[in-house]
């Protein structure tokens, strides 16, 4: 991913749902966004802790250089829903959760003309058009990539969506050419008690678990709640038998930890699979 910061201006934002706002940004730094054929294409956002500010032109090397660890920008990882370059318009959807975090917030009061600086792109997943149908899993976090993928299928080719959100309210349209039929899951219908991360992956795992997968070859793109992938990675690999190269998986968010602390998981995650690597 590229380390030059690249800023761009809020031009106007849209509630799309109770618990998702769109931001759509433009203005001269987006020309310095180059395009790619990714649908998974992710920025890192650079948001400044309360009373930082820097300097101008903005330049996070020297910032970091410079200045304590804890005057650096906070980072966020977010997938760009949609890039026009004719209309000079970068898309990116937020969940909402009310105060909690720095993303979310800052998204319910932009306004027009604030900057959102960025960092990227990166990004690993494309639809294979080759494939005979295609598999989409996740949650809020990963509807962005999972649109921007279904825009992208061939028309009349099957696909399947199971996606979890709050309530029916969060519902959004996911335009496509291709035959799309999607499975809505609404963590407001969990039982109440119990561990609600456990409750969330469980219901994702017995709705893909009941699906009935049509005939022909997959592309599955599962992405969501770290804890939750990991059981539908097990899933799809072995009761599935969806072959590794044709399954992109991978955790968004862990449940209970920000965004700094989710990192620490995965360093953790590898470092327990490393070790049981060697102990085999």
């Amino acid at each position: 991913m590229p380390r030059s910061a690249m800023s761009l201006e809020v031009l106007r934002t849209e509630r799309i749902g109770p618990h998702m706002i769109r931001v759509i940004a433009g203005g001269p730094g987006l020309a310095e966004f180059p395009g790619t054929d990714h649908t998974d294409r992710y920025v890192k956002l650079l948001f400044s802790p309360p009373g930082v500010e820097y300097p101008e032109p903005f330049d996070v090397e020297e910032i970091r250089r410079e200045l304590p660890r804890d005057q650096w920008p906070r980072t966020r990882t977010y997938t760009v829903r949609a890039l026009d370059h004719t209309t000079g318009e970068l898309t990116i959807d937020f969940v909402h959760h009310g105060d909690t975090g720095i993303a979310g917030p800052w998204a319910a009061a932009a306004r027009p003309g604030d900057v959102l600086r960025l960092l990227g792109p990166g990004g690993a997943y494309a639809p294979n058009p080759a494939a005979g149908w295609h598999l989409f899993v996740g949650d809020d976090a990963a509807l962005p990539a999972i649109g921007a993928a279904a825009e992208r299928l061939p028309r009349g080719v099957p696909a399947l969506a199971v996606l979890q959100v709050d309530t029916a309210d969060d519902h959004q349209d996911l335009p496509t050419e291709a035959d799309l039929r999607v499975t809505w899951l609404h963590r407001a219908d969990l039982p109440a008690g119990g561990d609600p991360g456990e409750a969330a992956a469980a219901q994702l795992l017995d709705a893909v678990a009941a699906l009935a997968f049509p005939v022909g070859d997959v592309h599955a793109f599962v992405h969501g709640e770290a804890a939750a992938v990991k059981g539908l990675r097990r899933h799809l690999l072995d009761e599935r038998r969806v072959p590794r190269d044709a399954l992109s998986v991978s955790g968004y968010w862990r449940r209970g930890r920000d965004e700094e602390g989710f990192r620490v998981y995965k360093q953790e995650e590898r470092a327990a699979e490393e070790a049981a690597a060697q102990g085999r």
